[in-house]
């Protein structure tokens, strides 16, 4: 729940920078609200399953069809490796990362390293180390305003944690 509130303080801080309308940041909050619901069915695929939770609720609060289908696009394009076709798809995917460029980004990662460690994803902390430099590297962030507030933070943390590996 922690996440889904900051990616939710996210897309709104972006889409106001960005210059959103009203109405599209209504539609990218509800996106960023239900972006991870389907991780109570499956973390694989929970877009997906979010996506289903979308369809059968939002109805009920008198959201149309096509609303409901921008929504999902809006949730989909947050899978890794994130690949937006739209400026508020482009918005999502930043606010759901947002944090590999901010200060929270160990304590954030440490609940994420712990998480998948239970799970039993990763092993230990060298091997997650090797999955953050790729994941980091490979990670670009879209909109104009994530560009110029998180990227030199996240590059920051990239190389810091490229020492981590270098230290072993």
């Amino acid at each position: 729940m922690e996440h889904v509130l900051g990616v939710l303080d996210a897309v709104e801080m972006i889409a106001e920078k960005e210059g959103v309308s009203e109405r599209d940041q209504e539609l990218l909050k509800i996106a960023a609200l239900y972006h991870d619901a389907g991780f109570i069915v499956d973390s694989k695929n929970h877009e997906k399953y979010s996506c289903n939770f979308a369809q059968e609720f939002l109805p009920t609060f008198g959201y149309e069809q096509d609303e409901i289908a921008t929504i999902c696009e809006i949730i989909m394009a947050t899978k890794v490796p994130q690949s937006p076709n739209n400026h508020l798809q482009q918005i999502i995917c930043d606010a759901d990362l947002d944090y590999l460029g901010t200060e929270d980004f160990y304590t954030i990662n440490n609940k994420i390293f712990m998480e998948m460690k239970a799970s039993g994803t990763i092993k230990n902390e060298d091997e997650w180390n090797q999955l953050q430099v790729s994941f980091l590297s490979a990670h670009n962030y879209f909109t104009k305003t994530s560009i110029q507030l998180r990227k030199q933070v996240k590059e920051k943390h990239l190389e810091e944690v490229k020492k981590l590996i270098k230290r072993k």
